[in-house]
């Protein structure tokens, strides 16, 4: 049988090359401490969980939900951007649901790109980003992230030909998996760059409560100060060109409920609508009203996730720096992106390979996030303090 030809740059996948180094250390009786995937290891709120429970007794939830039907959800969005943020949105045209913010970054590249059409890609970024431009049969330029640009995209090197067939530009800050964030006089940058060369701005947002600020007096500050964590459309209030993809995956410890949204330029929202409503309906109305539930109830649970994450993150770091591997602390995110020991400094994914076969301690090659994450690996953080501190007992036998 002959499948197409745009297949093929997706058979390999950073993720799916270490489930397989995974099962086989599994196989060989190894104990795995899984720091590979970034899912949240934390439960969702109960008020979430509860108004999802009470929808399974409903009937009318048991049907198909079209766009119309999730008015309720769009609202709670809009509502949820606004307060944030303090930018007004139309849920009726500005906001879209998403399976995910994975969904919105897919199926984007195959309402902006034509065969051929340049897209422009965080270098290392996450891989769904280039999946869908994949589909999409077109081509992906790669903005390289260094450590001396404070992991920034330089938009000047990109050259003047691919530009003129640039399409798109997807942005992601606080960033996987580097971990970097972005200053608002950095997206006022990329959206002035974008409307020069009439180029889609798609921004994925879904570390946007993670985010760590200090303080002497409090310890901790949950996202108080949103100069550290932008939003897209507060470079773009008239949202001319951009459009921002968010997740309950990582705020609301919602991963496996498949639920996100777009919010931003009403063209795009409608060409992004006209995509899903050829692929998909739906999620079933249960998970919006769980999704309702999480935007506008007590946030005390994203608080909770955020102190989690941070301790974890310090004593991660701080167990790294006891064996002499010494790493920067990150301020967003639950990642750790730590530069390898010079001897691996050319071959992160044997670096994993080999670790998690001896140790049973899965990471996640920095290569296979982009040429550019060669020499690095990300570790998440997605269990307890006294399990971290078990794996980087492991990882200092293995070095």
């Amino acid at each position: 049988m002959e499948f197409a030809k745009r297949l093929q740059p997706l058979q390999s996948n950073v993720f799916a090359d270490m489930d397989r180094a995974k099962a086989v250390a599994l196989a060989a009786g190894r104990e795995l401490i899984d720091l590979s995937l970034g899912s949240s290891d934390l439960p969702a709120s109960a008020h979430v969980i509860e108004a999802i429970a009470q929808s399974l007794y409903d009937p009318s939830t048991h049907g198909y939900l079209l766009f119309h039907g999730t008015q309720g959800f769009r609202q709670a969005a809009a509502n949820w951007y606004e307060k944030k943020f303090g930018i007004k949105v139309d849920p009726e045209t500005e906001v879209l649901p998403l399976i995910g913010s994975q969904e919105g970054t897919a199926h984007l590249p195959l309402a902006l790109l034509n065969p051929g059409d340049f897209a422009l890609l965080l270098d290392p970024g996450y891989p769904s980003h280039a999946g869908g431009v994949y589909l999409a049969s077109g081509q992906i330029y790669p903005m390289p992230l260094r450590a001396e640009n404070d992991f920034l995209p330089v938009f000047n090197d990109i050259p003047a030909p691919v530009l003129a067939q640039s399409r798109m530009m997807v942005l992601s800050y606080p960033h996987n998996p580097t971990s970097a964030i972005a200053p608002l006089a950095f997206f006022q940058e990329a959206v002035a760059f974008c409307q020069q060369h009439n180029i889609a701005l798609v921004h994925d947002f879904p570390y946007v409560d993670l985010v760590f600020a200090e303080d002497q007096n409090r310890g901790l500050l949950i996202n108080s100060d949103l100069s550290l964590v932008p939003s897209i459309l507060q470079a773009d209030p008239d949202k001319s060109i951009s459009i921002e993809l968010f997740t309950l995956s990582k705020s609301y410890n919602m991963g496996g409920f498949r639920i996100g949204y777009a919010i931003g330029n009403a063209e795009l929202i409608r060409a992004l609508r006209q995509v899903k409503a050829a692929v998909d309906f739906n999620q079933y109305r249960g998970i919006l009203n769980g999704a309702i539930a999480a935007l506008s109830g007590p946030q005390i649970g994203v608080e909770k996730a955020v102190a989690t994450f941070r301790q974890r993150r310090d004593t991660f770091i701080s167990a790294l720096h006891r064996i002499g591997w010494q790493v920067p602390t990150p301020k967003a995110t639950m990642y750790i992106w730590a530069k390898l020991p010079t001897t691996w400094s050319h071959n992160s994914q044997e670096f994993c390979t080999q670790l998690v076969k001896k140790t049973g301690v899965a990471a996640a090659p920095g290569a296979g996030f982009g040429k550019s994450g060669e020499g690095y690996v990300r570790f998440a953080l997605v269990h307890e303090p006294p399990i971290l501190e078990t794996a980087v007992e492991r990882i200092a036998e293995f070095l």
